[in-house]
């Protein structure tokens, strides 16, 4: 009989707490307590994307990688300390960046309302203002998240990784709560952002015994991507985006799903069954019926149980 990690008792916790948390959140939460909580996490977020463009993508990032750990309690803002590794030193969240966005947010916003709004809630804000200014839909979104306390890197091993197969996926986000269909529908976050070389070279060297690159791949865009990023790569920014339109969030990852132009083997994995990849073309059919289904996913990711207090500063604990 297998041992029983941590997580295994960790997730059924998490996801008995996820009905709370859903009854509890409000997208009025702050109405009387913060009227202008929301209007000016979105100026932040509208500067920082003016000063640099991958801020949306690190955002949406971020966020997601906060709420698959504890639930969305904000413990990836939290810094290592000489007795704790933090998950943002996690090794899969090495890459992440744009934390200054939300410690301006919050700086910004206590100074309007002392010790009322939380990390967990700014960074989901960040996230919807991050799609919305990015040509993505807007949507309320419920709050009244609390921050967490711990905040380990060993947990990021549970993060999905982008060379996970359907089942491997398909058990990630279910016990988190979520399904087939939001694994498709949040997977067209995709659509923003850059993935390192490191994150794809199992599709463009060595793929197996047969053959050396993945031949779901589209053959010109595997060469390309193969002089961007050759076997023994020493080139730390070196890689490629992750759709053609990586500024703009619409439903061209499908597209490209479709055509052969997806980077990692995860994105690759939808077309693996007729119900994923049903919902692949009906995406890459129609933005609307994509942003439709984003939005709802995410207001059920973005749900998941997490924290007990506000901090002060999103990156201590009070």
């Amino acid at each position: 009989m297998a041992a029983t990690t941590p997580l295994a008792l960790a997730l059924p916790l998490l996801l008995l707490s996820i009905s709370t948390l859903v009854n509890s959140l409000s997208p009025n939460y702050y109405d009387q307590s913060c009227p202008g909580a929301e209007s000016k996490i979105t100026g932040v977020v509208k500067k920082a994307m003016m000063n640099d463009r991958t801020v949306p993508a690190a955002l949406l990032r971020m966020h997601f990688h906060d709420c698959f750990i504890r639930g969305c309690d904000g413990s990836v803002l939290l810094n290592s300390t000489s007795k704790n590794q933090a998950e943002k030193d996690g090794r899969p969240n090495i890459s992440l960046h744009a934390f200054y966005v939300i410690d301006v947010a919050k700086k910004e916003v206590e100074a309007m309302c002392p010790g009322v709004v939380s990390c967990a809630d700014i960074l989901a804000l960040a996230a919807r203002d991050a799609v919305a200014l990015s040509g993505g839909p807007n949507w309320q979104v419920p709050k009244g998240r609390k921050d967490g306390r711990i905040s380990k890197a060993i947990d990021t091993t549970q993060l999905p990784s982008p060379t996970f197969n359907l089942s491997q996926l398909q058990q990630s986000f279910s016990q988190r709560g979520l399904s087939l269909d939001d694994l498709v529908a949040l997977s067209g976050g995709h659509t923003l952002g850059f993935a390192h070389c490191s994150s794809f070279q199992n599709r463009i060297h060595n793929f197996n015994t047969q053959t050396d690159v993945d031949p779901s791949l589209q053959a010109s865009f595997a060469a390309n991507l193969r002089k961007v990023c050759p076997m023994h790569n020493k080139v730390n920014a070196a890689g490629a985006t992750l759709d053609s339109t990586t500024t703009t969030f619409d439903n061209v990852y499908y597209k490209s799903l479709l055509q052969g132009t997806s980077i990692f083997s995860s994105d690759q994995a939808l077309l693996s069954v007729p119900r994923t990849e049903a919902l692949v073309s009906k995406f890459a059919s129609s933005q609307a019926e994509f942003e439709d289904a984003f939005v709802k996913s995410m207001i059920k990711m973005s749900s998941l149980a997490g924290g007990v207090e506000v901090r002060h500063n999103c990156r201590v604990v009070n």
